[in-house]
């Protein structure tokens, strides 16, 4: 028995071998290819510090740097009746529920929370795209009619994240009827007098576009964020002529009147805060966390020394 070969080199060898690395500790930026330490992007918002892209980011994630404190109250949603159609391609539909819901640890693709931002009470909705590329189903009509119904009850704004690839094609007409449904569900916000905002990320594309996502108060969308109905290829196919560079971005449709901003991820907060409590007609909000001192009389001056 060689003791040196068989006992002595393995012992060293766990003593200074390299400790396993996880594998989720540096992201790609997709538009620059800088290498991000994960502390470092999720402090940016997902945003690259390097070219300022914007990546995707879950709503939960979202709404845990958009509410103070990160603490909001999740809305309960109706759940709507499983595969009413059958619907079966290259999967059934039930098993692609199944392995989005694995993966985003979601019921759907629409999250709705209550909160406050900047000490201002509001209901959000965000659209998770990597829930089936963030579609339009029953379940995100079924969530926005429980946020605008919160927001009435509560009478405080809703504001919607949207992030969609369109209506969702294994619900056929049923994914179609939300359009109406959520058109409705904003109007019940106007007749209340309540403000409705709506932030655009990238993509919101197809019947969300056509619908929802484009009937705020306050039309805002995060930098370069794809903002369509149909694709451009098939719009050049039809009109047969080369669309303008940047068309249906962000910045172009701000320029053409279809936005009102286009704000970086990490200056949102502030600026739903300012637009909110300019709406609502309540006061300008006050920098910083600490509340406003009371109005207390000046103290008494020290009575003067007795002279001798």
């Amino acid at each position: 028995m060689n003791w040196i070969s068989n006992y002595v080199r393995p012992k060293i060898n766990s003593i200074f071998s390299r400790r396993e690395v996880p594998d989720n500790l540096w992201t790609k930026c997709t538009e620059c290819g800088t290498m991000l330490f994960h502390r470092e992007l999720k402090a940016a918002q997902n945003t690259c510090p390097s070219c300022e892209h914007h990546m995707h980011i879950a709503p939960r994630a979202r709404f845990e740097t958009l509410f103070d404190g990160g603490i909001f109250t999740e809305i309960a949603v109706d759940e709507p009746q499983l595969d009413p159609l059958g619907f079966k391609d290259q999967k059934r539909y039930p098993d692609r529920l199944r392995d989005a819901r694995k993966k985003t640890r979601e019921a759907d693709a629409m999250l709705v929370a209550e909160g406050e931002i900047g000490r201002t009470k509001i209901i959000a909705a965000a659209q998770d795209f990597a829930f089936m590329g963030g579609s339009m189903g029953m379940y995100v009509g079924n969530a926005i009619i429980a946020a605008a119904e919160a927001a009435v009850t509560r009478k405080c704004p809703l504001v919607l994240f949207s992030a969609a690839g369109g209506a969702r094609m294994q619900e056929g007409i049923l994914s179609l009827m939300q359009m109406p449904r959520t058109t409705v569900a904003v109007q019940m916000l106007k007749e209340a007098g309540l403000p409705y905002i709506v932030v655009l990320t990238h993509p919101t594309t197809g019947g969300v576009t056509a619908s929802y996502a484009m009937l705020g108060d306050i039309q805002i969308a995060e930098p370069n964020a794809l903002i369509a109905f149909a694709g451009t290829r098939v719009i050049e196919q039809t009109i047969r002529e080369k669309l303008p560079e940047g068309f249906q971005r962000a910045e172009y449709l701000l320029d053409h009147g279809m936005l009102d901003r286009v704000t970086h991820r990490l200056k949102l907060k502030e600026e739903l805060v300012s637009i909110i409590r300019m709406l609502m007609r309540d006061t300008p909000p006050v920098m910083g966390d600490l509340p406003k001192p009371d109005d207390a009389p000046s103290p008494e001056p020290e009575a003067a020394s007795e002279q001798a």
